[in-house]
């Protein structure tokens, strides 16, 4: 029997013959570029079957590829058997990205010998991401002298996703500044267009979904896990105009929601009014759009309005939203630091009950947890949270091997119980109308091996490092990446995803423009930036470890040398020392995490029972 994929795969290049297509491009993306996209616009796993958010695909006549990186190798290997599809990996030492094996490959795939035609889903792929392609063809060395041509297609698997999901429409509720803490909606137009002044800008075109939501100070719930409302937004000096499909469908709790707007001269349009829009901007007027969220659709359409223009009247560059919400109030991270303690209250909570749970299950008094049950408790234990949202994205409930994969899907089938001995790791968070919660705490569950305890604390001198760390001003994540892996560097070990990534409030869980990472980015970390801090190791079939804290950028002084900067962590939940090998750790790294366990308990046990306290209390008891 034929795969249900290689099935589909079959179909599409039907279409591709009868299109004159050499190659189909679809990857895990809508059309503001997302990271999570609604379940409409997950084209690549419909396709393949893979089911992580990272992912690209590359059909030809003779070959499938899908493009992941390091966090879902082993996912990828497991879920693409039999579909035909063949895995490229990135984030490694060898990786050809797609716009490079595309040039590379340009005369095999080619039907004509000249041009490759590349057919794409022109409202899911960014202008950055297309150019690149374009940019890989323009080295005639590596393209063999061939050309591409993009073919752009909106909504290209319509033909043959016939039971696709719809555009989701979910209520929409605007937030009161009192109490998320947030700036008001016209203070941010206001400075939005002061700094549209500055540039020289007359109109911009905001496409991301969460600084939209961050200017308007609205919030909905089209895609699972992040509080976004699919639409567009598009100021001038003298007007905003918000488009979306549902933007009339306010939530009924939420009083006046439309007045709101309306008294801050917001223009509420239906989402497919923005290309009318877009072309009754006068032609001597400029327009700044930011190409890694702006899709190929839109930008061919800005291209035929500006066609005309002497100079050049589109404008592009990263959008100034992007850096305004990264850096938080002092309002915003006075809630938030309340916020991680009701958070951190809830984790701990779970953590007992799980310690408790697998007791008791190794001596026949009750059935084995699995990863399943345990997932389902914590979110239980969330949602007695006052002002919680849901969750901030898909608990990671992982033991054993299944913590190997770093964004392992918990599933109620096939759920691995949880024994008495090893490490669980869990990754989760919440959204709260006060702010966005991201945690990771791999626990051990009962006696480790000698491997697993090294490398459990390898991991945390890592994470320590990097919450120590003491920077001046003007430096960016990546130039401290290394403090995060050196301690495993020593040891011959690495982790291949990210360190840190940006936090919202009450917004998406990964945000910019700042990150932690080796990958070069030039964003400063800045006063008022909230990011994560989560190295990790992974041994595949055996087991994977990380530990994440949420930690805040705070000045630290001044002197002759200049402004100084250091990190104040977040996140309030204890670190469990029983698999921790104190000979590993420096004094310094030892006098932390000590620190860190007795703050956790200064915090949270008055808002415990005694129970709760004495259980809290051992658990930050001093190495």
């Amino acid at each position: 029997m034929e795969n249900i994929y290689a099935e589909r795969i079959s179909r599409l290049r039907e279409m591709m013959d009868s299109k004159g297509w050499d190659a189909v491009l679809l990857n895990a993306s809508d059309p503001h570029c997302s990271e999570y996209p609604a379940a409409r616009w997950k084209q690549a796993e419909w396709l393949s079957g893979f089911t992580g958010e990272a992912a690209s695909l590359v059909i030809t006549r003779s070959h499938a590829g899908l493009w992941t990186d390091t966090r879902y190798f082993i996912q990828a290997q497991s879920q693409l058997l039999g579909t035909g599809i063949a895995l490229h990996k990135l984030r490694v030492p060898e990786q050809v990205p797609i716009p490079q094996w595309l040039a590379m490959e340009a005369r095999r795939i080619s039907a004509s010998g000249s041009v490759v035609r590349i057919a794409l889903d022109s409202l899911c792929w960014s202008v950055a991401q297309v150019q690149e392609i374009q940019a890989a063809f323009g080295n005639r060395e590596v393209a063999d002298g061939m050309a591409c041509e993009i073919v752009a297609v909106p909504d290209l698997m319509d033909s043959l996703w016939q039971d696709r999901p719809q555009v989701p429409c979910t209520p929409v509720i605007t937030l009161d500044p009192e109490v998320s803490g947030c700036a008001t909606r016209a203070e941010k137009i206001n400075t939005l267009r002061k700094s549209m002044l500055k540039n020289g800008c007359d109109n911009i075109l905001l496409t991301a979904l969460d600084e939209i939501a961050w200017v308007l100070n609205i919030r909905a719930s089209d895609i699972d896990y992040n509080p976004y409302c699919i639409s567009y937004l598009l100021i001038s000096q003298e007007s905003v105009q918000w488009f979306s499909r549902k933007a009339l469908s306010f939530d009924p709790d939420t009083l006046d929601s439309y007045d709101e707007l309306a008294a801050d001269e917001v223009q509420v349009e239906d989402y497919d009014a923005l290309i009318p829009a877009l072309e009754s901007i006068s032609p001597s007027e400029s327009i700044f759009v930011d190409f890694s969220s702006l899709n190929w659709q839109v930008y061919e359409i800005l291209c035929d309005i500006y066609a005309s223009s002497e100079s050049s009247l589109l404008l592009s560059g990263k959008s100034p939203v992007a850096l305004m919400k990264a850096v938080k109030n002092p309002r915003e991270i006075a809630l938030l630091k309340e916020t991680f303690i009701e958070d951190g209250l809830a984790e701990e909570r779970f953590l007992k009950w799980l310690e408790e749970s697998v007791t008791a299950a190794s001596r026949g008094e009750r059935p084995p947890v699995d990863e399943w049950e345990a997932s389902l408790k914590l979110s239980s234990l969330r949602k007695e949270i006052d002002g919680f949202r849901g969750e901030s994205f898909e608990n990671i409930s992982a033991y054993g091997p299944s913590a190997a994969l770093p964004h392992y899907v918990t599933s109620s089938e096939g759920s691995r119980k949880l024994e008495a001995r090893g490490l669980y790791l869990v990754d989760s968070g919440g959204q709260y109308l006060t702010g966005t919660t991201d945690i990771t705490r791999t626990v051990p569950l009962g006696p480790c091996t000698p491997l697993e305890k090294e490398d459990y604390t390898l991991v945390l001198k890592g994470m320590i490092e990097l919450s120590m760390a003491v920077f001046p001003m003007g430096t960016a994540g990546c130039q401290i990446d290394v403090l995060a892996r050196e301690p495993l560097w020593k040891a011959r070990r690495n982790f291949g995803h990210g360190t840190g990534h940006g936090v919202g409030f009450y917004l998406g869980v990964h945000e910019g423009p700042q990150d932690i990472r080796q990958n070069f980015n030039s964003q400063a970390l800045l006063p008022g930036m909230v990011t994560s801090n989560e190295p990790g190791i992974y041994r595949e079939g055996q087991h994977g470890i990380r530990h994440e804290n949420i930690i805040l950028t705070v000045p630290d002084g001044t002197n002759e040398f200049g402004e100084w900067l250091c990190f104040e962590t977040l996140t309030c939940c204890h670190i469990d020392t029983s698999a921790v090998l104190v000979e590993l750790l420096s004094p310094e790294q030892r006098q932390w995490l000590n620190d860190y366990n007795a703050r956790v308990y200064a915090r949270l046990s008055p808002l415990m029972d005694e129970e709760e306290r004495l259980w809290l209390a051992e658990k930050t008891r001093a190495i």
